[in-house]
């Protein structure tokens, strides 16, 4: 093999464990954004988010707080597949505002979803690319498995 095909073998393999590392890293901090709230949920606002209606991006609805939290007329929450009107179940609201993310596991795969849909991605390119076909495999199967479990949680 020739000098200058090495090189860009190995500038290949760099670029695709760059983009692997840019798909991971960008999927954990789009997880990480709604996830904290609930791992780090110590000392914020707990309650009972009742669905009253819902629109194109948000639902709204009547919020029941626990012992320690202050009463709201009304909190917001993102749209999922599984907000119908008359659901309820826990949320922790964001600081400063009336926004609420759904906790339990539920709450917990949901805000991880990105993560795992990152995870197959790279799975990939890990294998396609880089012919890391057990670290691939690995990858899709633990995205998949994300990707699964939210569906059944929710």
């Amino acid at each position: 093999m020739k000098s200058s095909q090495r090189v860009a073998m190995i500038a290949r393999n760099g670029a695709m464990a760059l983009v692997t590392l840019l798909l991971l890293v960008a999927g954990g901090w789009a997880s990480w954004e709604t996830a904290h709230h609930i791992i780090l949920a110590k000392g914020r606002e707990h309650g009972t988010l009742t669905v009253t209606g819902c629109g194109e991006d948000t639902c709204t609805g009547a919020y029941a707080p626990d012992a320690q939290s202050p009463p709201r007329s009304g909190v917001i929450v993102e749209r999922s597949v599984a907000a119908q009107r008359g659901d309820a179940f826990p949320v922790v609201l964001k600081p400063g505002s009336a926004e609420a993310v759904r906790t339990g596991v539920p709450g917990f795969l949901h805000a991880w979803l990105p993560l795992g849909g990152a995870l197959i991605l790279a799975s990939l390119i890990l294998g396609g690319g880089l012919r890391l076909t057990r670290t691939a495999w690995a990858a899709g199967v633990a995205g998949a498995a994300v990707l699964v479990a939210t569906f059944l949680a929710l």
